[in-house]
C-alpha cells in the first residue's frame, strides 16, 4: 500500500512515516500544499493522510483539488473539532476525519477502514433507494434526495448494514467520533426522524428504518418495492 502524508509538523510527519512504514506501507511525505499536490500528480497512492492546516493552503481546498482528479481515500488530520469543519470536510470528499491528539492505533484503523470502503460496491440499492457512495448522493425512485451530509452518512450506514441492529454507540462512533463521547444520543433520534421524513412513504409508520427499543436501529428490506 502506498500512502501520502501531507503534514507540516515535522515531528508528527516523521512519527507517522515511521508508524506506517513499520506496518508495511510505502510512505511519501510532504510538508506543504504545493508539495503534496505535486507528489500526488507524480505518483500513485492508495490513501492520503491530510493535515487541515498547511502553511500555503488548507486541507479542504487540497481535498477538493484531489477529488477533481481521483477517488483516492483521504483521512483528514486536524486540531479543529467543530461539527462545521467536519461537515465541510465530508462535503469536500474526505473519507474520514480525526482530531488531534489521536491514537496511532486508531489512526491506522481509520486508514484501513477508508481503504476497505473503497473496495465496496460504489452503488448500493435497497427499497427503491439508490446510494452513490463516491458522489455522496442518494435517490428515491431515481429522484435526488435533499440530504444533509450527516443524513447521508446515516442512510449509507443503515443500508450498508441492512438487517443488522446497529447500536446507538456504533452509530455515534461511525458518524461523529470514534469513542462516541462528544455527541449526545439525542442527535441520533433527531437525525433519524428527519431522514424518515425524506425517505419513508409514511414517516409516522416507518417501514425502512425500524427502532429496536433499548438498542438502536435496523434497516429493513421490503419485498416488492
Amino acid at each position: 500500500m502506498k500512502l501520502l502524508i501531507v503534514e507540516d509538523d515535522k515531528d508528527l510527519n516523521e512519527g507517522l512515516q515511521f508508524a506506517f512504514t513499520s506496518e508495511g506501507y510505502t510512505v511519501k511525505c510532504a510538508a506543504t500544499y504545493y508539495e503534496g499536490i505535486q507528489m500526488f500528480q507524480e505518483n500513485e497512492f492508495d490513501a492520503i493522510l491530510l493535515d487541515c492546516n498547511l502553511p500555503d493552503g488548507n486541507g479542504f481546498d487540497f481535498c477538493k483539488e484531489i477529488r477533481e482528479l481521483s477517488t483516492t481515500p483521504i483521512v483528514m488530520l486536524t486540531a479543529r473539532d467543530t461539527e462545521i469543519d467536519e461537515l465541510k470536510g465530508l462535503e469536500m470528499g474526505v473519507d474520514d476525519y480525526i482530531t488531534k491528539p489521536f491514537s496511532i492505533a486508531i489512526l491506522k484503523m481509520r486508514v484501513k477502514n477508508a481503504l476497505h470502503k473503497r473496495e465496496d460496491p460504489q452503488i448500493i440499492c435497497s427499497n427503491g433507494i439508490k446510494i452513490d457512495i463516491l458522489k455522496r448522493k442518494a435517490y428515491k425512485n431515481n429522484e435526488l434526495l435533499d440530504l444533509t451530509p450527516i443524513e447521508w452518512q446515516f442512510l449509507y450506514y443503515l443500508v450498508k448494514n441492512s438487517g443488522r441492529v446497529l447500536l446507538k454507540k456504533q452509530i455515534l462512533e461511525f458518524i461523529w467520533d470514534y469513542n462516541g463521547s462528544f455527541v449526545d444520543e439525542n442527535a441520533i433520534s433527531v437525525n433519524i426522524r428527519r431522514l424518515r421524513v425524506k425517505i419513508e412513504d409514511d414517516p409516522s409508520n416507518p417501514q425502512f428504518i425500524k427502532a429496536v427499543r433499548g438498542f438502536g436501529y435496523r434497516w429493513c428490506e421490503i419485498e416488492n418495492i
